[in-house]
């Protein structure tokens, strides 16, 4: 087999013209069409029939993470328009403190029309429940293609996650080629989004209804809930010609310790709603993995990196990482992990925890129909292949499938 390092992003391209790139979502969400794979054969549903092709012992992990109005937009004295992309914060460093900062902040921004921005502050006024606000931006020191900005405000009663509320702009994905519109406040978050924090949907998500969560219900199947706040890097394409030279964006994720705890004891088959939740409960099992040889590690110490599934060390039973985890919490008094994983997962990957699979179709040559190949060992081409020759909607409004290999 080859090397994953090696794998040439060209093997992962496929012709998708753009009629088939759904720019608005369906009126009724579970109305979308559901691929599913099922050990090798392919049959075609509606996603409303979910709870029914489901296997009766499956778990639903769901990413609960919920997208933030992060594109903000300030005008010079010289009528150049700035945009401000909110990617994480910086100080405070935690989302939920820097969502409730009330004089001021600072952010990994996107500058755009950088050029025509060098220095000095930018500054706006927004009104909020009936009051104006004098908002300010001041950029900082550069990080890579992005830099540090600190916003700052004039009313004390006002917080960050109010103006972003009121000055921002939900950033839909780069390839829908339309302005975001009112009704995307809405269609572009999952009906069970609740922590603030990502600046794209977890989308696989968005197939769900109160009455397809319902049925799921009353069928017995466990629902869990974990936090990976989407990065803007989820549309970063891979522009090296093998995987390699490509640098895996870092997110944030933030588990339960009893959802752990949970993983680690059930033997129902979990199934992961979206590629976050896959690579947040992969990440987990590396996470375990390390502590398993440095039970004392520094809570920073427990970053996953990019390429730490390949390094070649042995194996650890799954339950047994995860008991790492619960213990490592419990030794410390915490009640929920939080860190950041860099993880990629390609063809090479060998699945540890994730066992069946809800995902939308992906870009062409993206790392997330690369974690799609890696789990249904590389017959990826055929499932796409039949999506397309059947009518199924690409990309983050579109269909779905259900994947069990």
């Amino acid at each position: 087999m080859i090397k994953t390092q090696n794998i040439r992003i060209e093997d992962f391209n496929y012709p998708l013209p753009d009629e088939r790139i759904a720019k608005f979502p369906l009126a009724r969400r579970d109305q979308s069409k559901l691929l599913v794979y099922r050990q090798g054969q392919i049959e075609e549903h509606h996603f409303y029939d979910l709870p029914d092709v489901l296997p009766a012992d499956s778990l639903l992990v769901f990413n609960n993470t919920r997208v933030i109005q992060a594109r903000l937009h300030f005008r010079k004295e010289t009528g150049a328009l700035i945009e401000v992309f909110c990617l994480e914060p910086l100080d405070p460093h935690e989302y939920a403190l820097s969502f409730q900062s009330t004089r001021s902040c600072s952010w990994l921004c996107l500058i755009g029309n950088a050029k025509k921005w060098k220095s000095g502050p930018l500054t706006q006024e927004v009104e909020i429940d009936g009051k104006t606000v004098r908002f300010t931006a001041e950029r900082g020191v550069p990080h890579g293609n992005a830099c540090e900005v600190r916003f700052s405000w004039d009313n004390p009663e006002v917080t960050f996650a109010a103006l972003l509320d009121h000055a921002g702009e939900l950033p839909i994905p780069p390839y829908l080629n339309r302005e975001t519109e009112e009704s995307d406040k809405t269609t572009y978050q999952t009906v069970y989004s609740k922590i603030e924090g990502s600046v794209a949907a977890p989308t696989a998500g968005l197939h769900f209804t109160p009455e397809v969560l319902a049925a799921l219900r009353d069928k017995g199947i466990p629902e869990l809930e974990l936090t990976l706040h989407v990065g803007a890097g989820t549309f970063k394409p891979v522009k090296s010609e093998t995987l390699e030279g490509h640098e895996m964006h870092t997110e944030y994720i933030s588990v339960n310790r009893d959802l752990i705890d949970t993983l680690a004891r059930t033997d129902r088959r979990v199934v992961a709603v979206g590629t976050t939740s896959v690579r947040t409960l992969e990440s987990l099992y590396y996470i375990g993995k390390m502590l398993a040889t440095n039970p004392d590690a520094e809570p920073h110490d427990l970053v996953v990196s990019q390429w730490q599934p390949y390094d070649g060390s042995p194996d650890i039973d799954p339950r047994e990482a995860l008991a790492h985890i619960v213990d490592y919490l419990d030794r410390h008094g915490m009640t929920r992990l939080v860190t950041a994983t860099q993880i990629i997962i390609a063809p090479g990957y060998r699945y540890h925890i994730v066992q069946g699979m809800i995902t939308n179709f992906h870009q062409p040559q993206s790392t997330l129909l690369l974690l799609v190949s890696a789990f249904v060992d590389g017959r990826w081409r055929e499932i796409y292949d039949y999506a397309l020759a059947h009518g199924f909607r690409f990309l983050s409004y579109g269909d779905s499938s259900l994947l069990l290999p």
